[in-house]
C-alpha cells in the first residue's frame, strides 16, 4: 500500500480497506468518530432527542435494536440503511446535512464484520505508562518523548529533521520561556559555548527568569477569561490584576499544579487560608458581571453559575459541558443531572448576581477581599495621620468655642429655646441651677456637647475653617479608599442553597433537588472527601482521575508546539480528535502526575527532547506527506502571539519596562477608542493613557476591557468567555497594526536611535538593528537589500523635511537631536521593515 496514503491514514485516525490479515480496527481511533459525528446526535444518550428509541452509543442496545449484527453486515440494518437509495430510510438523513464517505462505510462493514466491538473513551480510562519503544536510531534520543517519535516515525519509514541551528534554538527558547528576544551578547555566548550542556543551562536560566511566569501566564489568562473590567454596557473597573499577578508569582515559583488547581478552586476552603489562597480563588470570579439597570439579579447570578460550570470544565476536564445544562449530553456520557450535581458545589457563594458601585469607575461584585498595595498604605497612613493632626486642633478649638457656645446658651436660655434638646435636658435646664443634682448636671453636660457636635458644631466652620478640616480629609479618605483600594473578588461557601435541575436551564423553572456530587461516568470521590468545592478539586488531581494530568499536558505541548497531541484541546470527549501520539500523551500525563505536578519540569522535559529542538525546515516530502507536522517529523513553525509580538518590538528597542506585576496600564490606542462607551453621563470613558515608563509595560499588563479590547492585540481571546486552544489567523489588519501602530513605529524609530549610537557606521548599524529583532547577523544578500532600502528611504526623506519630522515624531520617548533627522527617520523606516520580517513575526 502507497507509504503517503498510510501517514495520511494514521493522520485522520482512519485505516483504509485492507487484507484480514491487519490488525482488528480499533473503536476509538476507527468507529467512534464516524459514529459521533454523524450517529450520535439522533442515536445516543439524549433520550428526549432520541429517534427511533434506538441508541449506537452502547453495545447492547445497538444488538438490540437489530441495528448491529456482529459478523453479519448484512443483516445490520445500520448497514442496511448507510446504503439505502431511499431517501427516507436513508442514514444519516439526507435533511442531517451529513454524508458517510465511501471508505467510512466500508470501515463500518469491517468493523461489525469483524464482531463490532466496543470500548470505553480513551480518555476516560486513566493513563497507565506506557513502557519506551524500541527504536533503531537510539543515538538520536535526548530523553523519553524522543522514543515515542522516533518510533511512529521509523514505522511510517521517516527520519527525524536535523538540530536547529544554535540561533534559532535559543530564539526559540527565549520565545516559548519568557517572550523576550536574546540579546546579541546572549546569542554570542550561547554559539560558542563548547559546554555539552549549553542548551540545558539555558533553559535552566530562562525558567529561573521572573519573566516566565509573564509568559506563561498568557494562556491560562485565556483560560480564566481574566479582564480588566466587567463587560456589559457600563462595564465597570475591576481589581481582578491582583489575581492575575498571584498567577504569574505562582508560576515562577513553579506551585506544584495539585496545589495551583485546588488553591484557584477551593483556595478560601482551606483550613486557616492565607491571603495568597483566597486570592486564588478569585480564577472563578473572573466572570463578566451585569450592572445594566434592567438585569435582574437572580437571573445573573446563574449566569455567572453556568460560566463557572463551563470554564471549570473545560479548563480541568477538557469537556464542554455546557449543553447539559439545558439536557443530557448529545454525545459525551454526562447528564443533565450530572451538572446540576456538580453545579450545587458552586451555589453555595454569597454574591448578587450584579455588582457594587464603589466609584463611577469601580464596580465589584461581594464577596472580595481587601488587598492594599504598599503604595495604598503609605497614602492611607498619610491621610489617617493628618486626619488625627487636624482632629486634634480641631477638639482644641471646638472646645473653646463649645464653652463660649455653652455659656451664650445657658444666659440667653428660655423655654422656647429647647427645641432639638433631649426631653432629660430641657427638664434639668427648667430647674434652677442651684436645685440641680450631679446626675443632672452631667446629663446636662452630656446633652449640651452632644447638641453643639451634631447641631451647631458645623455652623462653625467658616468661622474656624480647621473645624472642616478632619471631615474634608476624611471625605477625601473614603474617597480614595473607593477608587484605589483593591477589592479582589473572591469564592465563598458563606451563603448555602438548594440546587434544583432547571428545565432547559432557566433559572425558574425548577424541578428536582440534587445535591453535590461528580459526573458519574468518571472515578467517585472517597467517601470521606469533603462534599464542597474542595472535594471536588482534590479530586480533580487525584491518581484515579483519567482527564485533569492528560488535559494540562497536552496544552502545555500546544504552548510548545503550536497544536496539542490531542488538537481539539478544549474537548477531550468522544468527539474529540484521536491522538497520533496517545501512548506519549498518557506517559507525559503519568510522568506530570507522579513526579510532583512540577510545570517547570514538564517544560524543562519538553524543550529539553530532540523532537522540540529540531528545525522547522519544510522538506519536500513533509510537505506532500504532514504540513501539519501532526507526525513530528520537524520543529514547529508559527506566528508568535500579539501579546508576545508587542513585547519583542519594546525590548528590541530597548524600551521596554521590566517591572514584574502591578497595577494595569494604558499604552497607545486609537483616539476615541472608548467613546462607544460613554452612551450616558454616569461615568467619563476617555482612555486614561499612561505617560512614562508605564507606555512601555509587557502586554500582559495592558488594561483589558472587555467591551472594547486592545486594538493591537490580535488573535486574543475576547476575555469573555473561557478559550484553550490557540487560534492564529491571518488578515490585512493584523500588517496595518504592525506597520502603523504607534507601538512599532515608536519601537522601530528607538531602535533605530539605538543602532546609531552602538555602531559605528551604517552597515554595523544595519546589522545590529537586525540582530537585536532576528538574533541572527544578516547575511550578504541580507545586507545588500538592507542598504538598499536605506538609500531608497534616505532619498524620500532628504527631500521632504517634513515627512521626516513627522515620522521621528511618533512616540512619547525623547529622540536624540544630535542624529540628523533624515538619516534617523530612513534608518526608522529599514528597522520597521526589520519588525515586520516573516522571520521576526515567527516563532522558528
Amino acid at each position: 500500500m502507497d507509504r503517503g496514503w498510510l501517514i495520511l491514514g494514521a493522520l485522520l485516525g482512519l485505516v483504509p480497506s485492507a487484507p484480514a490479515a491487519e490488525p482488528p480496527l480499533d473503536f476509538n481511533r476507527d468507529i467512534r468518530p464516524i459514529l459521533s459525528e454523524n450517529c450520535f446526535y439522533c442515536h445516543g444518550q439524549d433520550a428526549n432527542k432520541r429517534e427511533a428509541d434506538l441508541r449506537l452509543d452502547v453495545r447492547a442496545d445497538a444488538i438490540d435494536g437489530g441495528a448491529i449484527v456482529p459478523n453479519d453486515p448484512a443483516k445490520s440494518v445500520m448497514i442496511q440503511r448507510i446504503h439505502s437509495e431511499k431517501a427516507f430510510e436513508l442514514m444519516p438523513p439526507p435533511k442531517s446535512n451529513r454524508r458517510l464517505s465511501v471508505e467510512q462505510k466500508k470501515l463500518l462493514e469491517r468493523w461489525i464484520r469483524e464482531g463490532a466491538s466496543y470500548s470505553p473513551h480513551w480518555a476516560f480510562v486513566g493513563p497507565v505508562r506506557p513502557p519506551l519503544p524500541e527504536v533503531k536510531r537510539p543515538d538520536w534520543v535526548k530523553n523519553p518523548i524522543d522514543r515515542f517519535v522516533l518510533a511512529k516515525l521509523e514505522a511510517q519509514g521517516l527520519a527525524p529533521s536535523p538540530v536547529a541551528d544554535r540561533v534559532t534554538l535559543i530564539r526559540r527558547l527565549s520565545s516559548d520561556l519568557t517572550g523576550l528576544p536574546p540579546t546579541p551578547e546572549a546569542v554570542d555566548a550561547f554559539v560558542a559555548d563548547t559546554d555539552p550542556k549549553a542548551v540545558e543551562k539555558l533553559i535552566d536560566r530562562l525558567l529561573a527568569s521572573p519573566h516566565y511566569g509573564e509568559r506563561m501566564a498568557l494562556p491560562w489568562l485565556d483560560a480564566a477569561r481574566y479582564a480588566d473590567s466587567n463587560g456589559f454596557q457600563q462595564d465597570g473597573d475591576t481589581w481582578q490584576w491582583i489575581w492575575r499577578d498571584w498567577v504569574v508569582k505562582s508560576l515562577n515559583q513553579d506551585l506544584p499544579f495539585d496545589q495551583f488547581t485546588v488553591w484557584q478552586l477551593a483556595g478560601d476552603l482551606l483550613p486557616n487560608a492565607t491571603i495568597d489562597q483566597k486570592i486564588a480563588s478569585g480564577f472563578n470570579r473572573n466572570h463578566m458581571l451585569n450592572g445594566e439597570g434592567g438585569a435582574i439579579p437572580e437571573e445573573q447570578r446563574f449566569v455567572n453559575l453556568f460560566d463557572r460550570m463551563d470554564t471549570t470544565a473545560t479548563t480541568w476536564l477538557g469537556l464542554t459541558m455546557a449543553c447539559a445544562q439545558c439536557h443530557d449530553h448529545k454525545y459525551d456520557p454526562i447528564t443533565q443531572k450530572d451538572y446540576y450535581r456538580m453545579m450545587d458545589a458552586f451555589n453555595r457563594v454569597p454574591e448578587s448576581g450584579t455588582p457594587q458601585f464603589f466609584s463611577s469607575r469601580i464596580r465589584v461584585g461581594a464577596p472580595f477581599v481587601e488587598v492594599p498595595t504598599e503604595e495604598n498604605k503609605a497614602k492611607i497612613a498619610k491621610f489617617e495621620a493628618e486626619i488625627a493632626a487636624a482632629e486634634k486642633e480641631a477638639n482644641g478649638i471646638a472646645e473653646v468655642a463649645y464653652e463660649g457656645w455653652k455659656l451664650g446658651f445657658l444666659a440667653e436660655w428660655k423655654p422656647e429655646l429647647s427645641k432639638g434638646l433631649p426631653d432629660a435636658v430641657a427638664a434639668v435646664l427648667k430647674k434652677a441651677e442651684t436645685d440641680r443634682s450631679q446626675p443632672e448636671k452631667d446629663t446636662l453636660e452630656s446633652g449640651l456637647r452632644k447638641h453643639f457636635q451634631e447641631k451647631v458644631r458645623g455652623s462653625l466652620a467658616g468661622k474656624y475653617p480647621v473645624l472642616a478640616r478632619a471631615e474634608a480629609l476624611r471625605k477625601e479618605l473614603n474617597a480614595y479608599r473607593a477608587d484605589n483600594l483593591p477589592r479582589v473578588m473572591v469564592m465563598s461557601d458563606e451563603r448555602p442553597r438548594e440546587t434544583h435541575i432547571l428545565d432547559r436551564g432557566e433559572y425558574l423553572a425548577k424541578k428536582e433537588k440534587v445535591t453535590f456530587a461528580t459526573p458519574a461516568f468518571l472515578p467517585p470521590m472517597p467517601k470521606d472527601a469533603p462534599q464542597n468545592r474542595l472535594g471536588f478539586a482534590q479530586w480533580l488531581v487525584s491518581k484515579e482521575h483519567p482527564l485533569t494530568a492528560r488535559v494540562q499536558v497536552n496544552r502545555m505541548w500546544q504552548h510548545f508546539f503550536g497544536v496539542g497531541l490531542v488538537k481539539t484541546s478544549e474537548d477531550f470527549g468522544v468527539q474529540s480528535e484521536y491522538p497520533i501520539y496517545g501512548e506519549l500523551l498518557d506517559w507525559l500525563a503519568v510522568e506530570f502526575r507522579d513526579n510532583g505536578w512540577s510545570m517547570k519540569a514538564m517544560h524543562r522535559l519538553i524543550v529539553s527532547s530532540a523532537t522540540y529542538q529540531q528545525s522547522s525546515r519544510l522538506s519536500a516530502e513533509l510537505r506532500h506527506l504532514d504540513r501539519e507536522n501532526r507526525l513530528l517529523a520537524r520543529g514547529s513553525r508559527f506566528r508568535m502571539p500579539a501579546t508576545v509580538l508587542r513585547d519583542w518590538a519594546l525590548a528590541s528597542s530597548g524600551l521596554l519596562n521590566p517591572v514584574v506585576g502591578g497595577k494595569p496600564v494604558y499604552p497607545y490606542q486609537p483616539d476615541g477608542v472608548w467613546e462607544s462607551l460613554a452612551i450616558t453621563k454616569e461615568r467619563d470613558f476617555t482612555y486614561p493613557a499612561s505617560s512614562g515608563k508605564d507606555l512601555y509595560r509587557r502586554s500582559i499588563y495592558t488594561f483589558w476591557r472587555r467591551t472594547v479590547g486592545p486594538a493591537n492585540i490580535f488573535d486574543a481571546s475576547n476575555r469573555q468567555t473561557c478559550r484553550v486552544r490557540t487560534e492564529i489567523t491571518s488578515t490585512p489588519l493584523h500588517a496595518l497594526t504592525t506597520l502603523n501602530d504607534p507601538t512599532w513605529v515608536e519601537a522601530a524609530r528607538v531602535l533605530a536611535e539605538r543602532s546609531w549610537n552602538e555602531a559605528p557606521d551604517l552597515n554595523q548599524r544595519l546589522t545590529r538593528a537586525f540582530r537585536l529583532v532576528l538574533s541572527r547577523a544578516p547575511s550578504p544578500s541580507d545586507q545588500q537589500l538592507l542598504r538598499r532600502a536605506y538609500d531608497r528611504q534616505l532619498a524620500i526623506y532628504a527631500k521632504s523635511a517634513d515627512d521626516a519630522k513627522k515620522l521621528l515624531a511618533v512616540g512619547a520617548a525623547p529622540r536624540n537631536s544630535a542624529i540628523p533627522e533624515a538619516e534617523h527617520a530612513a534608518l526608522t523606516a529599514v528597522c520597521l521593515g526589520i519588525l515586520n520580517l516573516d522571520e521576526a513575526l515567527t516563532r522558528e
